[in-house]
């Protein structure tokens, strides 16, 4: 059974291979369409070139980028709004337009917490997607934006609560109790991916951001984890399925 078409939408150059990098590498080598759109940075900036080499490793295509400034970097996109300050309107249009270019079965964003750590640019990027992901198959919106695609399915890359304290405390800034982690219940789940045999790609896309390995964040603490610890933070995915469509006949799981 072949897998669907894939596009994820996140919020910063390094979220990509973070949040959902092993499903991207995964529908990729069965030969499946896969694409990301990325809310901050800009081409020509340090971390939009880290952001082409992840995506060269996981098979993803170029990058997708809507550039508006990181909520905390505002040098990110010179002289453009913050992504959460952005008119909603244009933001949803864009990720619409990039709906319709791929046309992708499946679109992948944030849980609506904006993932383990909360990041206000997450937690917008769950909002954003989600309306896009309907209105790119509605014919009177965005007509500007190509012609209606309707993916369908929305997958919000999360963590269950059960795995709080495993990846949390390995993910998150050092300190952080396990009951700061934004988590989603366990029941929620409704696909548990296991991405092992595409861990080298996905490990590789996470290092390939070496401007954040270099600071400490997210990429530079898993690159000091030792392999095997790496492998128990990095190589399950979870997520949870929002139908966009009625299921019929396609089978849009995120694996075979």
């Amino acid at each position: 059974m072949s897998l669907p078409s894939v596009l994820a939408v996140h919020a910063h150059p390094d979220d990509e291979s973070l949040f959902s990098g092993g499903v991207l590498a995964q529908h990729a080598a069965a030969g499946a369409r896969t694409a990301v759109v990325t809310a901050t940075w800009v081409a020509g900036s340090h971390r939009a070139a880290e952001l082409a080499r992840a995506l060269e490793i996981l098979g993803a295509g170029a990058p997708r980028l809507l550039g508006y400034a990181d909520a905390r970097v505002p040098e990110s996109a010179p002289g453009r709004p913050r992504f959460l300050d952005a008119p909603l309107d244009e933001a949803v249009g864009a990720v619409v337009g990039h709906i319709r270019a791929v046309r992708p079965q499946v679109v992948i964003a944030p849980d609506p917490y904006g993932g383990l750590t909360g990041h206000p640019d997450h937690v917008h990027a769950h909002r954003v997607t989600a309306l896009a992901a309907r209105a790119a198959g509605l014919p009177r919106l965005f007509p500007a934006a190509g012609a209606p695609w309707q993916p369908s399915a929305l997958y919000l890359a999360t963590h269950p609560r059960s795995a709080a304290e495993q990846v949390g405390r390995r993910l998150g800034r050092p300190g952080t109790p396990a009951d700061a982690f934004h988590v989603s219940d366990d029941a929620w789940i409704t696909a548990t991916v296991d991405v092992a045999p595409w861990l080298p790609q996905k490990l590789a896309a996470i290092l390939a951001h070496r401007s954040e390995v270099e600071r400490g964040a997210a990429p530079g603490r898993i690159a000091a984890l030792p392999p095997d610890v790496q492998h128990q933070v990095l190589s399950t995915e979870w997520y949870i399925r929002q139908d966009l469509t009625p299921r019929g006949a396609a089978d849009t799981s995120l694996t075979a």
